[in-house]
Parts: C-alpha cells; structure tokens; sequence
C-alpha cells in the first residue's frame, strides 16, 4: 500500500475526521425547553454567578481546544493554517480514541507572537485545556509561556512536552537495561528546536546533568554569540564542561544521542565514538538520522525512533492524551513539571523488569492501559503540587 495515495484518497471520503454529535436529544417541545430557551437560562445563571460551574453545567469540563498557526506543521514546515488542518483534526481524533477527551481544530490565521496570544486567551473560557500544536520555534517557547500566565486552564505545547516525556520514560528504561544512572551519563541532543530544549530540560530535571545540545551550526555553549533568547537560557543549564565544536565532537564517549533534527546527519563512525552500550534515539521523521540497522551494525546496544515500523517507537501518543485527561479529571490549572514527570515515570513503568529488552523499551502505542496510567500519574501529581481544582 502507498499509504500517502490511501490517505488523500481516505480524507477526500471522509470529508473530515471528527463531527460533533448531541448528548441529548431534542424531539418534543419539552426537551427543546430543556435543552434550550427558556430552560436553558437556569445553568447560565448559576455559571454567572460562579464561574466554576461552568464545568459542572457545560461540556467544557472534557473539552480542549487543539491550536495552531500553520508555522511548523509535522515536518512540511510553514504551510500555513488551512493545510494543517488536517493534522489537527487528527490530532482531536487521538485524544477522543485514546482518552475520550472531547478536541476542536483552530488554525489562526497569524503568526504574531502578541496576536495569537490575545486570540487564544479570550477563546480559553471555552475549553478546559489548550494544547498548542505545530507553532514553530523560538514563537512557540514565548507563546506557551505568555499563555501560561493569564490562563487559568492548562497550557501544554505537545511538540515540546509530549515529546520529551516519552523519551524520558524510553531513556528510564533503557538505563536500567545498561545500568547506568543518569548523573553519570552523557547525553548528546540534535536539534534544538521546541522538542530538542524541552527534552533537555526534561532530563536535566530527570537528572542528567551532562546534558549537551547541538543545532546545525554546532554545539551550544555557554558565551556562544548569535544565540536566540530560547538558546541563550539553555547554554547556562546545558554543556557543564562548556566544549565547543561540532557535533561529531559531541559525540565521542557519548551515552546516549537523541535526534530531533534532519535524516542522514550520523555517521556509524560517529555511533563508534560513542562510549560502551550506547542508546541512540535518532527520531528524524519519516527518516531518521541515521537507520536503525546502521546504529546497530556500529556498536549501539538500543536503538529507538519515531517509525512505527521498527521496534521502540518512541510516539507522542503514549503521553498526551492520558496527560489531559489526568489534568481534566481534577480541574487542574497548569500541566507542570511534576506532572510531566510523573507521565515519564508511569509510561516507563508499563514495561516491567522481565519483559524489559533492547527491543521493548515502551509499551505500545494501542497498549489500552497506557491513557489510564499516565492519568492517573497526572492526576495525583496535580493534587500533590497544589494545581488540582478538585
């Protein structure tokens, strides 16, 4: 099958991957005064007078609000906000699926850090939760972190969050298989992008303290001129020997090398100058930065990527949705870090010590306990840190 042909053909079928569907029905006089006017002005004024109720008496309490400015859409790039679209609906369609959360597609139609800042603010009341999809780099570190100081509901940027914490739980388990412990570990990351910095601080939080970032232009130091304020925050908490070079020198003696990057950028000399049991995660979509075969030939024990294709995908999906839905099940008002690392924790615990191998290091994307677990995790993390509302 060219699944790329089955696809366009499959949307042009269904016009659409999600629909809204009414959880009540209307077919008589009394259920439309139930449903609608005069009925209807009861709950409105019960939210008026409090504004809680507003998720005990409206749909909002499941709903979140799936946004993007068609800046960096999977890995077309800047094709703007009606070509991401249908991303976005597939987005919704996966939080539906695996966590029965309710998500709405807005594409914005600007790429003004102030603008879309106001425009998804005043859509927040709306929604219980807001997940940015797709924005670009460095617009979209300054875009979250405006959010997350006037909303009230939960802000989580995927392409950063949701990537770093799968990863953290991949790189839980597979320490454990090479048995060593993440202060004693380098780590070597390609990219540095919105996944690469938020996996980055991701780790250093897990502990990795030798945490090394390169861009294209070669490892990020501290001092480095030209760098970007995303950049410049992250030369002080990365690269603690402060080595300069490019990323081929990064590499040598490395434990471990993450790829967010461009295919075809590692070399197997470069996986050979990587120190003993090397774990190399080269997640370059749909080809990744080097083959999982030419990793494996070069000396590195576990090998992970986004390919569904290959043993240990290492897939968004196993975080975001249960993530929500742990952060809508106690009307938390922030996803914050002791959240997303309870997530990392609770994924990884999913592949227990006898069934953990160089080639199962995650469960699998439609493991049906995944979305649970990570709720859950999410959920007791929330009310631990003091952002549960419930």
């Amino acid at each position: 099958m060219d699944i790329r042909k089955e696809s366009l053909k499959k949307h042009y079928e269904w016009k659409g991957k999600i629909e809204v569907s009414s959880r009540t029905e209307v077919k008589d006089t009394q259920a439309l005064s139930l449903a609608y006017t005069p009925g209807v002005a009861e709950p409105c004024l019960e939210i008026q007078k409090d504004y809680s109720k507003s998720f005990e008496l409206t749909r909002r309490w499941n709903t979140v609000a799936v946004i993007t400015d068609g800046s960096a859409i999977l890995g077309l790039g800047n094709i703007g906000p009606e070509a991401g679209m249908p991303v976005m609906e597939g987005k919704c369609v996966l939080f539906k699926e695996f966590a029965d959360v309710d998500a709405f597609p807005l594409c914005i139609r600007s790429q003004d850090v102030d603008e879309l800042v106001r425009t998804i603010y005043l859509l927040s009341g709306s929604f219980g939760g807001i997940n940015l999809e797709d924005i670009a780099a460095p617009r979209c570190f300054e875009i979250e972190k405006k959010l997350k100081e006037i909303c009230d509901i939960p802000v989580f940027h995927d392409d950063q969050h949701g990537t770093a914490i799968v990863v953290g739980a991949a790189l839980i388990n597979t320490l454990k298989l090479v048995d060593k412990k993440p202060n004693e570990i380098k780590c070597v990351i390609n990219g540095a992008g919105s996944a690469g910095v938020a996996i980055a601080n991701h780790l250093l939080k897990l502990g990795v303290k030798n945490t090394i970032l390169c861009d294209k232009f070669g490892i990020i130091y501290e001092g480095q001129a030209g760098l970007n304020p995303a950049h410049e925050a992250m030369s002080k908490c990365t690269n603690p020997e402060k080595i300069t070079g490019t990323l081929k020198d990064a590499m040598q003696n490395a434990d471990v090398f993450i790829g967010v990057s461009a295919p075809n950028i590692v070399s197997k000399e470069m996986i050979a100058s990587m120190a003993k049991d090397a774990i190399v995660f080269p997640m370059a979509n749909p080809n990744p930065e080097i083959t999982r075969d030419d990793a494996l030939v070069a000396g590195a024990r576990i090998v992970g990527t986004g390919r569904s294709d290959y043993p240990n995908q290492i897939n968004n999906v196993l975080a975001f949705p249960g993530i929500f839905r742990g952060a809508l099940d106690v009307r938390a008002s922030d996803i914050n870090d002791d959240m997303k690392m309870a997530a990392s924790y609770a994924i990884a615990s999913l592949v227990s010590d006898s069934e953990l191998s160089e080639d199962y290091i995650l469960p699998k994307a439609f493991d049906a306990r995944v979305g649970r677990a990570v709720a859950d995790a999410v959920a007791s993390a929330a009310k631990k840190s003091g952002v549960a509302r419930i």
